[in-house]
């Protein structure tokens, strides 16, 4: 994803500025941006097994398939900041059933390789999903430009 999918709406916020996908993909289901920048920092809302462009939940799927849409909502959010997964900082996993963590943590290691990002996995009452993702990633520093 390159920085053209993006739509930053500077100073709307004041201290943060709210980040957006591209309009092919769905809106939000509530009132909230799929992430914000702040300080340098893009925080990414919770990410669920809903397919960006139809919007359509994938809810009824197996739990690897849900997720692998949300670390891959993830990959599109933060693409949509101008940042990829190696700028995650720290992930948020929400479960709903807590004995899938280790189904989860070998999906994640398909998306995330070593150093891992910080990571808290809790156990949530999702509304008829089995996992959520919220993460925070930080704007590589000059100094540190791709290679």
């Amino acid at each position: 994803m390159n920085r053209s999918t993006c739509r930053v709406m500077v100073g709307v916020a004041g201290s943060w500025t709210p980040i957006e996908l591209s309009p092919e993909h769905a809106p939000p289901a509530g009132a909230f941006s799929p992430a914000v920048e702040a300080a340098g920092l893009v925080f990414v809302s919770g990410q669920v097994p809903r397919d960006p462009v139809s919007g359509q939940w994938v809810k009824d799927r197996p739990l690897e398939e849900q997720a692998r849409r949300v670390f891959s909502n993830l990959a599109l959010t933060l693409g949509a900041a101008g940042l990829e997964l190696r700028d995650v900082a720290s992930v948020s996993v929400f479960l709903a059933d807590i004995s899938h963590w280790g189904a989860v943590n070998k999906i994640f290691q398909e998306y995330f390789r070593p150093p891992f990002p910080a990571r808290a996995v809790v156990g949530a009452a999702l509304e008829g999903f089995l996992i959520e993702v919220a993460a925070v990633a930080a704007r590589p520093r000059p100094a540190e430009a791709r290679r």
